[in-house]
């Protein structure tokens, strides 16, 4: 799975990262109704710093279609549209 963060580039998703990433969205999904802002934030940035550190950079000059694209200056509201139902990681 090819996973952009929009202001860092394009990572590749081994499965165990996904899985972590997974229980990350599950965790922001099932709370939407009740989340705060900083809640909401802390659980973002979890999940950027995780791809961040534990993916493998797509290099640069490489051009492959993204899977799913996390902005990580994205707001509760913008959220709560694409974090449905299963979240942005499926699974």
């Amino acid at each position: 799975m090819i996973v952009r963060v929009v202001g860092h580039g394009q990572y590749r998703i081994d499965s165990s990262l996904l899985q972590q990433l997974n229980a990350i969205d599950n965790q922001i999904t099932e709370k939407f109704e009740s989340i705060n802002e900083e809640e909401f934030r802390e659980k973002l940035k979890e999940m950027v710093d995780l791809i961040l550190s534990g993916a493998e950079k797509v290099d640069d000059e490489e051009i492959v279609e993204s899977d799913i694209i996390i902005d990580p200056e994205i707001s509760l509201e913008e959220a709560r549209e694409i974090f449905k139902g299963e979240g942005a990681f499926p699974g």
